[in-house]
């Protein structure tokens, strides 16, 4: 296998990567290969699905599989090879429906096929594992520097539809997107050689993102309201309970009506804690709170929770033995052996009941919910607070967390920062100091949770009402934007942020293995982005500016 798609990857030899028989994340080379494989198939489906577009030919089943087969490539989502097997036989029967209609529609005329669109996948896991050897990421007919650009594209593109997915499946959705991500794979397929095309691809996926972002912002909000400053239990009651984890709010919402009247409770995980704060969810009274931190600390957390536990979306990583057989996963999530459900979350419920119950502990709690619209609702309290002197500069701490050695910068650079100075912060690296205490100035936290990496569209507001309300650009504000990175959600939320311009970002714990350093030195030059150093100086000169 050959793999470098998150910040976790191999560096020890002389290219980066993970090439053994199994990753650093416990995806094996078998799975690898085929994600590979399916990706290719994508490719294809892209073709054509562009090409039947322009000649009004569109089918929103293909768009939906698009995004979830891309979904649960990314990583810690789908470790189970046998999945992969009917996903590449999916893809080669849309593929080729679309080619039917578009053949039909285009007579005489019609586009002459190459690459992914003439490829026939075998029909067993053997074989289309040996087939997948040949449809990797590298390509030796090409510089290193175009390989990196090609991953960056691919790996964006990947996030783009995770935040997609998670979109429609809540209802929203757009034409312009799906046409957008169609004609990303088309562009793909085509093995792109250009530099500058290929950046200009990377930037217009930040675009894309801005957008489908902005989708799941309609889309959270519209089923469950505005996030609201919410006190969240961190400890646990007594009684049988479910404890989910992942990003899916609509199957956080389903597993709230399975157990309604049950006796189950009904926890989060990771990056479901912001659900917490919606209306639409905290009415549920057995939703207790969130139990653990960030997704890397789920072996430990998961063996200590009595119940059942439920992983949606991705961030799973191999369960340990003590607690394999009362874990369930759903979507695009999948682990070898583990029991996967389809939107019935019976099974669940009855785990649960059945299962030890939890203790009732002293109860802490921490506050959520600082979304935009209740961080827009105090904005004159904010600008005032600046004008005075009170509030001398922000820090948007946010991001994935991670297990690899480095993170604690985060940690430090969160306490570190002055008492006039308040802090953000978004996605699961909050775990690294959310619970400390960090008090307030005239009223206002100096800690705002503004919630999951897929409420970066929130944060962004917030900034761009901010630069309105100051008449600046956003690059003028006191703002330091601290970013950690780990997967493919997180490059597109980068791209995101650099198609808007927004410049000199700290970004860590390392950056991305398929960036190479003249790759970097363009994003250096053009964007300001900047490696983290040690926290008190990165502080420093933030301030300095």
């Amino acid at each position: 296998m050959f793999c470098y798609q998150c910040e976790q990857t191999d560096r020890s030899g002389a290219v980066p990567g993970c090439q053994t028989a199994v990753g650093i994340c416990g995806k094996d080379d078998t799975t690898a290969g085929l994600q590979d494989l399916l990706l290719y198939m994508l490719q294809g489906v892209g073709q054509y699905a562009t090409r039947a577009r322009a000649l009004g030919i569109t089918d929103t089943a293909v768009d939906d599989f698009i995004m979830y087969a891309a979904f649960t490539t990314l990583t810690n989502v789908n470790f189970a090879a046998s999945r992969f097997v009917p996903l590449i036989a999916q893809a080669a029967a849309y593929r080729d429906q679309l080619k039917s209609a578009y053949e039909q529609a285009a007579g005489a005329g019609a586009w002459q096929p190459t690459g992914p669109a003439t490829f026939v996948p075998a029909t067993t896991l053997a074989e289309l594992t040996v087939q997948a050897r040949a449809h990797g990421i590298l390509d030796e007919a090409v510089s290193d520097d175009v390989v990196g650009l090609r991953a960056l594209n691919l790996y964006g593109f990947k996030g783009v539809c995770a935040y997609a997915h998670h979109a429609y499946v809540l209802g929203e959705s757009s034409e312009d997107v799906f046409a957008a991500l169609e004609e990303h794979l088309d562009f793909l397929a085509s093995n792109p050689t250009s530099l500058d095309d290929l950046l200009a691809r990377a930037l217009a996926l930040g675009d894309l993102n801005l957008e489908v972002m902005r989708l799941l912002d309609a889309a959270n909000t519209g089923r469950f309201g505005s996030p609201e400053p919410t006190q969240v239990r961190i400890s646990t009651v007594a009684g049988p309970a479910i404890l989910v984890s992942g990003h899916d709010l609509a199957d956080l919402e389903a597993v709230l009506k399975a157990t309604e009247g049950t006796g189950v409770n009904v926890y989060t995980h990771g990056e479901l804690l912001p659900a917490n704060s919606y209306p639409g969810l905290k009415k549920y009274p057995h939703l207790i709170g969130n139990y653990g931190g960030a997704w890397q600390d789920q072996q430990a957390e998961f063996a200590a929770f009595p119940g059942a536990i439920l992983m949606t979306s991705n961030c799973i990583i191999q369960p340990r033995p003590e607690y394999r057989a009362r874990i369930f996963t759903s979507g695009p999530v999948g682990w070898p052996g583990v029991r996967h459900l389809h939107g019935d979350f019976s099974q669940l419920v009855q785990a649960a009941k059945a299962l030890p119950a939890c203790a009732d502990e002293p109860e802490k709690t921490i506050t959520i919910g600082f979304g935009r619209s209740a961080v827009l609702s105090v904005a004159g309290d904010v600008v005032n607070a600046v004008k005075s002197g009170a509030l001398t500069h922000f820090f948007l701490i946010g991001g994935c967390d991670g297990a690899e050695p480095g993170r604690n910068y985060y940690t430090d650079f969160a306490d570190g920062v002055p008492d006039s100075t308040a802090v953000l912060t978004l996605g699961c690296a909050k775990y690294r100091f959310n619970t400390h205490e960090f008090g307030d100035i005239g009223g206002i936290p100096r800690l705002l949770d503004i919630g999951q990496c897929n409420d970066t569209y929130s944060a962004i507001q917030i900034a761009l009402a901010l630069a309105d309300a100051f008449g600046c650009g956003v690059n003028d504000l006191p703002l330091t934007l601290v970013i950690s990175w780990f997967e493919q959600k997180a490059t597109a939320v980068l791209l995101t942020l650099l198609a808007l311009g927004i410049k000199n970002i700290l970004i860590g714990p390392r950056l991305p293995a398929y960036l190479t350093p003249a790759v970097i030195d363009v994003l250096v030059e053009t964007f300001g982005l900047t490696p983290i150093g040690e926290a008190n100086a990165d502080i420093a000169k933030a301030l300095a500016a």
